[in-house]
């Protein structure tokens, strides 16, 4: 079960945040297996006070547009299936709603299994 936050700048359509989160959940279901109906999204938005960034941190031309999406998931997926998620989000967000690639920072928290309870306070994989 994937927790996926996106923080942004605030002023974005609903339809924006719908397009945004789609991208991210499609990339997850075709690059790292997770199941279709597995869909847990936060977003938050923020003024400019509030979503602090480096404009050319790495040497990326970065700008107001960032997206800061941090998905915490159950650990296990190899390097390879990572990298493949983290270009396959910038190349959706890029297509649909138009997202530079340079203003989508992914942070992937991994955490074991025992971690979740998907409800009635129960460990289901524990």
């Amino acid at each position: 079960m994937p927790l996926v936050r996106i923080d942004l700048r605030s002023g974005k359509s609903e339809s924006y945040r719908r397009a945004v989160g789609d991208a991210v959940h499609r990339a997850m279901v075709e690059t790292i297996k997770v199941p279709e109906k597995d869909h847990f999204q936060i977003f938050s938005e923020h003024d400019p006070a509030g979503l602090i960034y480096d404009p050319s941190y790495l040497d990326i031309a970065r700008g107001d547009e960032i997206l800061i999406i941090q998905i915490t998931l159950k650990a296990g997926r190899t390097v390879e299936m990572k990298k493949a998620l983290y270009a396959r989000i910038a190349s959706l967000l890029a297509e649909k709603p138009g997202v530079r690639r340079e203003d989508v920072l992914i942070s992937l928290v991994e955490v074991p299994k025992e971690n979740w309870s998907f409800g009635n306070g129960i460990a289901q994989d524990a």
